[in-house]
């Protein structure tokens, strides 16, 4: 039915929230103390209504901002009598949060005393608590020896003052406890910005006209997604993918969703029940990340215009079973990486998934996993009187994924980043922290070959400037790489490891947290995205830019993409491609679909 808001007011409220929103993420970026915020964007800020439907999120980070109606619910479930003035401070997995790294406040914003929406800020921790200094346990056989302290939506201000009793927690248990402090201030100011703001449109539409905008802002997304997915064919198809082996699990971790597709309804159902149960480790996915993985590859694969709100997700219903490692996962299984490893390979199995429906369909896979380049450093800086120093670095990136029409993005980061995240100032990290950066390259060949290839791997080289640095990370994608589709071909894998004092290369697991002195460096190589289509019928000119760029090494171009190339002779380095041999090379090649 045609909705009462005039068009007109419609587009402009919905761009005034995303303003709104990006006001909030401008605050935590600008205000932020450390670097995982204010250099790599790892956070997110999101509307809500008082119902508990996401209503905006702007560039938030998909894995952030699907789901905060689960942190909004709790909000108003545990806390019936919530006031004007209150902040809760949430990061409880088993309760709609992603993982206990993800610290949410969230605001609850009134206008005439009447609940209109939350606000929710949700940033990325450079320490949360652990028993080791580090973010991500994958050791971890549950939430107690993972260790962070856990806020199942707790009262961090009343009538806008601090509950110091949280804050002394936050200080007594958080490695840097004044690095911590300044983030949650970034943290809470932007979600009170939101609320300033919010109160502003209040006071210049009203509250009726906004409930009437929010309920056609809503049916009009869902109209949207119902005309998206009545452009693909019905049907039932099952993405598969198999995570790394990992301690405990030789065979890795078979993971599978299935998606089906009604056309003529306009409506999809994502099961992921079919999974193997909880693991007795850090990789289990919480409720909200399990949701928001396989909806981002659903998003990936559709009209990019459709608004990713409370409207468009009611076309979409993720089944998913209690005890599972993708999955609600059973207290007290740790959920420590739910925003990574598992969460990736679900991202990129179901937009691979899609990809089976037909040719101008899905992705490729993007590369996996977040490799020693996106480590957890910590130590003391003799630089600064051996001063205590935490953070997050992210130095590297893996590639994208290859489309139907265009190549894989370089600064992808993650699949659940969506390449939202921003790549980190070398010059600021070496200037904050002990930290030296010898190398930072994008990998030649890395690619995965197709008709629109993946984007290529990254290799960085770094070492401790003073006192020795305690490192922790984990990688993924080095057995089990990025897969093309559609007779692409694989990107290649991630791969790690130490120079020692001489120079020695030192074999290092796929995960762990070991200490390195200065003079010794590590090396890490992250993998690069799956190609889209058959590399042999990659537009020649293409394929010529890369090689001029020193992306693809002429071997490859003529070996994997068939085309012959020839230098200039006024521009050495530059080539071209000669199209006649190209075709007649291009008809005697076939291609393993293996990198």
């Amino acid at each position: 039915m045609p909705h009462k808001t005039d068009p007109l007011l419609l587009a402009v409220l919905s761009n005034r929230l995303e303003r709104i929103v990006r006001e909030m993420s401008n605050t935590l970026l600008r205000a932020g103390r450390s670097a995982v915020l204010n250099t790599a964007r790892d956070f997110s800020c999101s509307l809500i209504t008082s119902d508990n439907e996401l209503l905006a999120s702007a560039e938030g980070l998909p894995v952030h901002v699907i789901g905060t109606e689960f942190l909004a619910r709790a909000m108003t479930q545990l806390h019936p009598d919530f006031a004007e003035g209150d902040a809760y401070l949430h990061n409880d997995p088993y309760l709609g949060n992603t993982h206990p790294a993800d610290h949410a406040i969230l605001v609850p914003v009134f206008f005439e005393g009447e609940h209109m929406f939350t606000a929710c800020a949700k940033a990325h921790q450079a320490d949360c608590g652990n028993a080791l200094p580090t973010t991500y346990m994958p050791g971890a056989r549950d939430i107690y020896e993972e260790g962070a302290l856990i806020f199942p939506c707790v009262t961090v201000q009343r009538d806008y003052k601090d509950v110091e009793d949280i804050i002394r927690m936050c200080r007594r248990r958080i490695r840097v406890p004044e690095q911590w402090y300044g983030d949650y201030l970034a943290t809470l100011g932007a979600a009170r910005i939101a609320e300033r703001r919010l109160r502003e449109l209040c006071r210049q539409y009203g509250r009726a006209p906004l409930r009437q905008f929010i309920r056609d802002w809503f049916d009009y997304s869902e109209r949207r997604m119902i005309d998206a997915i009545r452009q693909l064919p019905s049907g039932q198809i099952t993405g598969h993918s198999t995570h790394d082996p990992y301690p405990a699990l030789p065979e890795g971790v078979p993971l599978q969703m299935t998606a089906t597709i009604d056309s003529s309804a306009g409506r999809i159902d994502l099961d992921l029940r079919e999974n193997p149960d909880n693991y007795p480790g850090g990789l289990n996915e919480s409720e909200a990340c399990a949701t928001n993985n396989v909806m981002t590859g659903v998003f990936n694969s559709i009209d990019p215009d459709v608004p990713h709100n409370a409207g468009s997700f009611r076309r979409i219903r993720v089944h998913l079973r209690e005890g599972s490692i993708a999955g609600i996962p059973k207290f007290p299984h740790s959920c420590s990486m739910a925003t990574t490893n598992i969460a990736d390979r679900l991202v990129v199995l179901t937009q691979a998934a899609f990809a089976d429906l037909g040719e101008g369909f899905g992705l490729a896979e993007g590369a996996l996993g977040m490799g020693i380049s996106y480590a957890v450093i910590s130590g003391t800086d003799a630089r600064y009187n051996h001063a205590a120093y935490v953070n997050q670095i992210f130095l590297g990136s893996t590639g994208g994924p290859g489309g139907p029409v265009a190549d894989g993005w370089p600064t992808y980061y993650l699949p659940v980043a969506a390449s939202l995240m921003y790549h980190d100032s070398t010059e600021i990290d070496e200037q904050k922290y002990p930290l030296h950066v010898l190398e930072k390259r994008l990998i030649p060949d890395s690619e995965g070959a197709g008709r629109q290839r993946g984007a290529l791997g990254s290799k960085v080289v770094y070492t401790c400037k003073n006192d020795p640095m305690t490192v922790a990370y984990t990688f993924e994608g080095h057995v089990n790489p990025a897969k093309g589709v559609r007779g692409g071909i694989a990107g290649a894998p991630s791969d790690g490891w130490k120079l020692g004092l001489q120079g020695e290369k030192i074999d290092l697991p796929m995960a762990t947290t070991l200490v390195i002195e200065p003079g010794e460096c590590l090396v890490s190589q992250t993998g690069g995205g799956g190609g889209y289509g058959d590399p042999l019928t990659r537009e020649m000119a293409l394929v010529a830019n890369d090689v001029s760029e020193g992306w693809v090494s002429r071997t490859r171009a003529r070996d994997v993409y068939g085309v012959v190339l020839t230098e200039k002779q006024d521009e050495p380095g530059c080539f071209i491609a000669d199209s006649a041999a190209t075709v007649a090379l291009r008809k005697t090649l076939s291609h393993p679909l293996v990198h």
